[in-house]
């Protein structure tokens, strides 16, 4: 008994796929790139900069919380 063999499209044409293989999902694919850190595309050495700047900003001299602002309002 002789099976029809699957073939797969991927970026570099169709493949053929060994017996007992199946195709990898969409999600699949998108599982396994969830797993990677994310990198930047243009200098993939780069550091990421802190968020120091508004209500971030915890080595600011005049932070405030945000509650204080709540109750002067009223």
């Amino acid at each position: 008994m002789t099976k029809s063999r699957e073939y797969e499209s991927t970026e570099v044409g169709t493949q053929s796929l060994i017996d007992g293989v199946r195709p990898v999902t969409l999600g699949e694919k998108l599982t396994a790139r969830t797993t990677h850190p994310m990198t930047p595309k243009r200098n993939a050495s780069a550091v990421q900069k802190p968020c120091d700047h508004g209500l971030f900003d915890e080595v600011g001299r005049a932070q405030i919380d945000l509650l204080d602002l709540i109750s002067n309002s009223k």
